[in-house]
């Protein structure tokens, strides 16, 4: 394969690069984020079940634990510092980007979890199917190719970086259940959606645009953990030196921030930059947004505690032990709190388990309109989260309700889902290295 991959890319000349260029836009500006499950989604089946949805969701969501521990197992063998093994988790929100010059529409997967902007790129050797040609970095005025000498490719982890025949920067990303992407950086103008907004400088998306974007051009690609929604490749928004918001920097003033709708919602979740992205007022709670050395990519958050009605279950922990991700749609909490925490919310609901209780979840019950449901708070550190019911439950047919959280399978790790941010707006202030919550009317809003 990899002979096969210098043959390709040997076509390619050499050529150097900086981070994208771009002057602080003024007040920021707002992209629609579409659940790729919803009725706004191209890609939506109204004949799947509700079940079935969560059912797919799951199984995307285990690609990220799968990620973790397969990168703390390899690097516990060894005995050396972690090095991340980084593909996307295949994730729940999609958004729209245009890419070089002419502009060429495509749509991605938005990724918190994952680094790396990258698209399926002609001529393909082996790619999985998308509803759009791939990008043809030969038909772009604007594209340039990323040496092995520049600090761009430097940025690439070690293990999943190597050089062309004429230097360029070559990638290989491998994940643990044999999905991977293989290409070469590259550099282009990318814009955002069609219905991107833009505040401070006007409505037209193609003002919003980034000359100088570093981003992964893949001649051989593969997803095995789904290939129900054929989208052009990944916007990593990740904590890594590659990723987007890395790369804009300065001119959002390294700030982000979402507000999630449910994927039964028929409007778009918001994803913000920049001086759009700041939130303030009451309500708002802030918390300590840890960037661990050894696994770069994730946003960790510092668990304390939860409490369930009138009873606190501690974690004991103060180092950085739940991720917070977009792309997840469950809740995993570590296997012991995660127990502790189920039979708290027995004890106060009152109610046995289904035996029908579907997977992948733990505790369903039937639904009665005078049960109530515990006041659940997270209490992280510095700030106390206070969640609803439609962030802890899912209802089904037949009155089946489920708790929208499972155990984690790697201990001391637990994950913040996208079910338990729905109607949150959540900065990130990669700068201030703090996350911020605040409860939101995010179809409204």
């Amino acid at each position: 394969m990899d002979s096969l991959v210098f043959f390709i890319l040997a076509l390619c000349s050499l050529s150097s690069t900086s981070f994208i260029e771009s002057s602080k836009i003024q007040n920021g500006f707002t992209i629609d984020l579409i659940h790729r499950d919803s009725p706004k989604s191209p890609f939506y089946n109204p004949s799947l079940s509700h079940l079935d949805l969560i059912r797919n969701a799951y199984l995307r969501s285990n690609s990220i634990l799968n990620k973790l521990s397969i990168s703390l197992l390899s690097n516990d063998e060894k005995n050396e510092s972690p090095e991340s093994i980084i593909l996307p988790n295949n994730g729940d929100y999609l958004m729209r980007i245009f890419i070089g010059t002419p502009p060429i529409e495509k749509l991605v997967i938005v990724d918190t979890g994952s680094d790396l902007t990258w698209v399926q790129c002609a001529p393909c050797v082996n790619c999985f199917t998308q509803d759009t040609p791939f990008y043809d970095r030969t038909k772009s005025s604007t594209f340039s190719n990323v040496s092995c000498d520049t600090q761009s490719c430097t940025l690439l982890p070690k293990k999943q970086q190597f050089c062309g025949k004429f230097n360029e920067c070559l990638y290989s990303y491998h994940y643990g259940d044999k999905s991977y992407t293989i290409g070469q950086l590259g550099v282009d103008s990318i814009s955002f959606g069609s219905n991107s907004v833009v505040q401070g400088v006007n409505d037209n998306v193609n003002n919003i645009s980034f000359p100088k974007s570093i981003f992964g051009c893949g001649y051989y690609n593969v997803f095995t953990a789904d290939n129900s929604v054929r989208t052009a490749g990944l916007v990593g928004l990740g904590a890594g030196p590659l990723s987007l918001v890395s790369q804009l920097g300065d001119s959002i003033g390294h700030k982000f921030s979402y507000c999630l709708v449910s994927f039964t919602s028929n409007s778009s979740s918001k994803l913000k930059f920049g001086n759009e992205a700041i939130i303030s007022g009451d309500g708002v709670v802030s918390t300590p947004l840890i960037i661990k050395p050894s696994e770069p990519t994730f946003y960790y958050l510092n668990l304390e505690g939860i409490s369930v009605g009138q009873k606190t279950i501690q974690t004991g922990q103060t180092n950085g032990n739940m991720i917070i991700d977009s792309g997840t749609t469950l809740t995993y909490l570590e296997q012991s709190f995660f127990d502790d925490f189920v039979t708290s919310v027995k004890e106060v609901i009152g109610l046995e388990e289904r035996e029908d209780t579907p997977s992948p979840f733990h505790y369903c019950f039937t639904y009665h309109p005078d049960v109530g449901f515990p006041y659940i708070v997270l209490h992280f550190t510095g700030a106390n989260l206070s969640l609803e019911p439609k962030n802890m439950l899912l209802l089904y047919e037949n009155n089946l309700v489920c708790l929208a959280v499972v155990p984690s399978n790697i201990q001391g790790i637990s994950i913040l889902g996208n079910v338990a941010q729905v109607d949150f707006q959540v900065e990130y202030d990669l700068e201030g290295k703090k996350l911020s919550f605040v409860p939101s009317n995010c179809a409204k809003n």
